[in-house]
């Protein structure tokens, strides 16, 4: 019987794709807004996608107007864009994150799902080039709301559409690497494990009251343990 609904975050918190993803979104904007807006500077971490596009269209001073009536082109170049130039070479998996999965999908009570602010067909090809695409079977991306506190209920949906059980606050555990995992997991009551594998130091995540800090996830043990009896009380 399912018991914990497990949310995981990509980029920082499962695997760092070095500079593919900046480049590729500068090329993409480029393409077709004709400017990367501020793309080369612009802090990524813990935001959406589609935010992504916005803030950095913005700051060259098109409208929101100018920016929707071409999102969705710039959507998908961005995406086939990264699909065709993204390679395993670019990604390196968080040390520990692959015998963790290995772990928690053998345990029938937990369902394992993604919360993240990739766009699905982008993130999805980021899991299955290091080949763990397999344990997340379901997930919320950009692509389900317009910011990231919006995911965990689209995430709880989604897991009872495919499974018929319907997650409970105290059941849901949200893992990233920025604040905006913590405090999305805040919003909806559910239990926040941090780590500092991003570009966010323990000092400043402990600053956003996670429930579990950790350093890394190479503690498999330990982790696994904190999880199976996770609650936020």
């Amino acid at each position: 019987m399912l018991k914990k609904l497990v949310l995981f975050d990509i980029d920082g918190t499962l695997l760092n794709m070095g500079a593919i993803n900046r480049s590729v979104l500068v090329d993409a904007l480029k393409n077709v807004y004709g400017t990367p807006g501020s793309a080369n500077t612009c802090n990524f971490a813990g935001k959406l996608d589609s935010n992504i596009m916005y803030e950095t269209m913005q700051s060259a001073g098109l409208s929101n107007a100018e920016i929707a009536d071409k999102f969705e082109q710039a959507k998908t170049t961005y995406i086939e864009m990264f699909r065709a130039r993204a390679k395993e070479s670019d990604v390196v998996l968080i040390e520990g994150v692959r015998e963790l999965l290995e772990k928690l999908s053998s345990h029938s009570e937990l369902l394992l799902g993604l919360l993240t602010g990739n766009f699905e067909a982008s993130g999805r090809h980021k899991l299955l080039l290091p080949e763990i695409n397999h344990y997340f079977s379901f997930g919320a991306f950009a692509d389900d709301g317009g910011n990231r506190n919006d995911l965990p209920p689209v995430a709880v949906r989604k897991a009872y559409q495919l499974t018929g059980r319907h997650f409970s606050e105290q059941e849901i555990i949200i893992i990233g690497d920025t604040e905006h995992d913590i405090v999305c997991a805040r919003a909806v009551n559910a239990k926040s494990i941090a780590v500092a594998t991003g570009t966010c130091s323990t000092e400043e995540l402990q600053k956003h009251h996670p429930h579990v800090l950790y350093e890394n996830l190479s503690r498999t043990d330990v982790v696994l343990n904190e999880i199976l009896q996770s609650s936020t009380n």
